[in-house]
């Protein structure tokens, strides 16, 4: 069987994660694009074990959360009932350290409140101490962050609101319609006004939609399959955290949370990646995309402030909720 020389994969990674294509980086490193994805898909899945090992444990003052659209296979208006759950609409979940810019928890899956409890539970199980967060009005955050912190959190969201009605073809995710204005909206805790932001995060989504080409708009590179999709995440993740000097920082972000203390290379991140065996269990929840998690389903909501009971929050359109559970301060209910 023919193996692929090492310095030939690195190659074929470090081509990857400066934005290019399967095909372009067939064409670059003169290797078959079948080969180039079985690559990336295998060291994609071994950066999110990276990940898991070694991002864990840290002490983060000022967290950033939102979600990056992107779609697998087809968009969401174009599916068919016979397709399958993966396919349509796929938003990551990124979470980062707003001081030191590094990517502390992604979650790749549905807009949904079972992918948005993934995600704050995997935050809270790798940072220790009580943070301020900042999300988006979308509305799962309040319980999802409600339960995977308790009553250790200062949460605040900034809530967005919207110009008239978009005509027809504009208000989706690669639409979004016009924003004619924004309110910080404490939730929990005693969030520091001053520190009510999204905006590095929101650079952070662009970084990875222009160092990623399956995030790009308007083109044929879109993920066919949710496998290929989480693993592209995954590595420039790895790729973001480890390697990649950022500007502002002057060195990478791990080494800027004491997680490394020097910059990695392409071929040092792919051995360390590599060299840890698959876990049974990892610590980052990965949901079977058809997995729908009721609220019932999940640990009770800890109190965060004493007084009466707060109103019982709605997560789902149908069972009513109000102006914000229908996404009044999200425009299109996307919360963009």
């Amino acid at each position: 069987m023919n193996v692929l020389p090492f310095d030939k994969r690195v190659r074929v990674i470090a081509t990857l994660v400066e934005g290019n294509s399967i095909r372009a980086t067939e064409r670059l490193c003169d290797v078959n694009r079948e080969t180039i994805m079985r690559l990336g898909a295998q060291v994609g899945e071994a950066c999110r074990r990276l990940h898991d090992a070694l991002v864990v444990d840290l002490q983060v003052g000022i967290l950033e959360v939102d979600e990056l659209w992107a779609y697998v296979g087809k968009k969401e208006k174009r599916l068919q009932p016979s397709d399958g759950p993966e396919l349509g609409d796929s938003y990551t979940f990124l979470g980062i350290d707003a001081n030191r810019k590094a990517i502390v928890s992604f979650v790749v899956g549905k807009r949904d409140y079972a992918h948005t409890a993934a995600f704050c539970r995997d935050l809270r199980a790798r940072i220790l101490g009580r943070p301020q967060i900042t999300s988006d009005g979308f509305y799962p955050y309040v319980e999802a962050v409600q339960r995977a912190f308790g009553h250790e959190v200062d949460y605040a969201q900034i809530r967005k609101t919207y110009g008239p009605e978009a005509a027809p073809g504009e208000g989706s995710p690669s639409r979004p319609r016009r924003c004619t204005g924004s309110a910080k909206v404490p939730v929990l805790g005693a969030p520091d006004e001053a520190k009510i932001s999204t905006s590095y995060v929101e650079r952070v989504n662009l970084s990875l939609r222009m160092g990623t080409k399956r995030f790009q708009r308007r083109a044929n590179g879109f993920s066919k399959k949710l496998r290929h999709h989480a693993a592209a995440v995954a590595l420039y993740v790895g790729h973001y955290n480890f390697c990649r000097v950022h500007e502002t920082l002057r060195t990478t972000p791990m080494m800027a949370m004491g997680v490394t203390g020097h910059v990695w290379s392409i071929a040092e991140l792919m051995d360390a990646a590599l060299s840890i065996a698959p876990a049974a269990a990892p610590l980052g929840l990965v949901l079977d995309p058809g997995q729908v998690v009721r609220p019932a389903d999940l640990p009770p909501i800890v109190p965060v402030r004493p007084g009466p009971a707060p109103a019982q929050l709605s997560l789902f359109p149908d069972e009513g909720g109000g102006a914000a559970a229908s996404g009044r301060f999200c425009g299109d209910g996307r919360g963009r």
